[in-house]
């Protein structure tokens, strides 16, 4: 049962920062915290070796630096490249490629979704959801939270956590 709940802490994570972008353009450091320090708790809970846990901080600190990296290149906001390393450790070097390929179709649908809505002219029932008017408004921004959230629940069935508890 331990388990369960354990490994549930990741989709969850993933859905909260996907909405929180989306309505605020903002992905709160806590979410990228709980996802880093349930990942070893999940998987002692789930029956991981101590391999795949110390293998999926290796692939997270690979992550941070290249999202660092993208970050001080002004192609991802500070959120998006925390939010990418705290996902990775649970995705593993088994799903890691399924994940970035999820992730940029994600990204791609996403971009094609905002740049039709921020075509449409802004509509009076928005005034009740100021989110939207900043989401239509914020023309050179996406809430990529969206896309990593999208990949990482897409691949979410090929990590190793998931396949320990659920078997594959």
């Amino acid at each position: 049962m331990f388990a369960y709940l354990t490994i549930s802490v990741f989709p969850a994570a993933l859905l909260v920062a996907a909405a929180n972008d989306i309505y605020e353009f903002k992905i709160p450091n806590w979410i990228s915290i709980i996802l880093i320090v349930a990942f070893p708790a999940a998987g002692l809970a789930v029956g991981a070796s101590p391999r795949i846990i110390l293998e999926g901080l290796v692939i997270g600190a690979g992550a941070l630096a290249v999202g660092f990296a993208l970050f001080a290149g002004r192609i991802v906001g500070g959120g998006d490249a925390k939010l990418f390393a705290a996902i990775t450790p649970w995705i593993g070097a088994s799903a890691l490629g399924t994940f970035l390929l999820y992730t940029a179709i994600g990204g791609l649908v996403l971009a094609m979704i905002m740049g039709a809505f921020r075509t449409l002219p802004i509509l009076p029932i928005y005034a009740r959801a100021p989110w939207l008017i900043e989401l239509h408004g914020r023309s050179k921004d996406l809430p990529y939270a969206v896309a990593l959230g999208a990949g990482g629940l897409l691949s979410f069935s090929q990590t190793p956590f998931y396949q320990l508890v659920f078997g594959g």
